[in-house]
C-alpha cells in the first residue's frame, strides 16, 4: 500500500468513526456532531490527510502524517490550520498529529511552533500500531 493510499484510507475510518476516534484520543467517551467537510478558506494547506470533526464543545484536527518533514514545516502549518478553525468556529481547537509511520530513532518530532512572542503547540503521536489496538 502507498503512503498515500495509507493516508485516505486513515482519513476514511476517521471520518466514517469519529466517536471512536474522538474518544481515544481525547480520553473519554464523545459525541461527534459534525465531520466537518470542507477545505478551510484561503490557501489550501498541502497535508498528507486531514480530518476535522465537531464535537458540542471543541473541534478536533486529526493530522495523519507518513512523513515527519513537510513544507510548509508541520509546526507551521499546524498553527495556521489552528487559527482557520478558531476563526470559523470559535470553539477550542485539540489537535493531533498521527505519524502513520514511525520515525527513525534520532528524529526529533516537534509539538511546537515558536517565533518570538508567538506560541502554539499541538499532541503528536508515534505509536499509532500500539494505541490503534486500543479503538473502541
Amino acid at each position: 500500500m502507498s503512503a498515500r493510499q495509507f493516508d485516505n484510507l486513515c482519513k476514511y475510518l476517521s471520518e466514517k468513526y469519529p466517536d471512536s476516534f474522538a474518544s481515544w484520543l481525547l480520553g473519554k467517551p464523545i459525541t461527534v456532531g459534525e465531520v466537518i467537510k470542507s477545505e478551510l478558506s484561503i490557501e489550501p494547506i498541502r497535508a498528507d490527510s486531514v480530518t476535522f470533526l465537531r464535537t458540542e464543545e471543541r473541534i478536533l484536527h486529526l493530522e495523519f502524517q507518513f512523513e515527519v518533514d513537510t513544507n510548509p514545516p508541520l509546526p507551521l502549518r499546524m498553527l495556521d490550520y489552528w487559527v482557520r478553525l478558531h476563526r470559523r468556529y470559535r470553539q477550542p481547537v485539540t489537535q493531533v498529529v498521527i505519524l502513520l509511520k514511525q520515525p527513525a530513532k534520532a528524529t526529533v518530532i516537534e509539538t511546537e511552533f515558536h517565533l518570538e512572542n508567538t506560541r502554539h503547540s499541538y499532541q503528536a503521536s508515534a505509536n499509532v500500531g500500539a494505541r490503534c489496538s486500543n479503538l473502541p
